[in-house]
């Protein structure tokens, strides 16, 4: 090796270890932990506890019959769409690929004709009431796991509302809301 291949080499072994420091510098600097000025949790035993730190209040359950006073049916028409890709609103009309839903509130369960029910949903029994609709519209495999059902639920309480309003239009003797 002579001495000017020696000199080029040993020039980029040191430029490669230059530019390998400035690029672990450089990320260094990009990706540098924050640190905090107060630990993120309070440490078992210690006097007082961060404000921070404390549960935040649950929000208040509304009681359905407060939300049914409240409930708009056009609404629940709107919010009920989704529903319709399943289930048929018309009366008389064949079920889809789930029952047909004039009239359900009061009507026993699993008992539209012409509809095959999951053994999780006829078990259920007694008639679906408008508590019993809005459990089932909040948590279908929540109420009845292993039924055919993939809607996931509806977690807003007014809307399951609105659409307990709608279903309740839906019959030719409308059940009375609950008091």
């Amino acid at each position: 090796m002579t001495a000017e291949n020696f000199n080029r080499t040993m020039l980029a072994l040191f430029g490669a270890l230059v530019f390998l420091g400035l690029i672990m510098e450089y990320t260094s600097f990009v990706f540098a932990p924050q640190v905090l000025k107060v630990p993120g949790f309070a440490l078992p035993g210690s006097a007082e506890a961060p404000a921070a730190a404390a549960a935040p209040e649950a929000p208040k359950e509304v009681p359905l019959p407060e939300l049914l006073a409240k409930a708009d049916a056009k609404k629940g028409e709107a919010d009920s769409k989704i529903c319709a890709t399943c289930h048929n609103f018309d009366k008389g009309g064949a079920a889809k690929v789930g029952p047909d839903l004039w009239g359900v509130v009061g009507r026993p369960i699993a008992s539209a004709p012409g509809f095959s029910y999951s053994d999780a949903v006829k078990g259920l029994g007694g008639d679906w009431s408008y508590e019993k609709l809005d459990h089932w519209i909040a948590n279908p495999k929540g109420m009845a796991a292993g039924t055919k059902m993939a809607f996931a639920g509806e977690k807003e309480p007014q809307k399951r509302a609105d659409i307990l309003a709608y279903l309740q239009s839906l019959s030719d003797q409308p059940v009375p809301f609950p008091k």
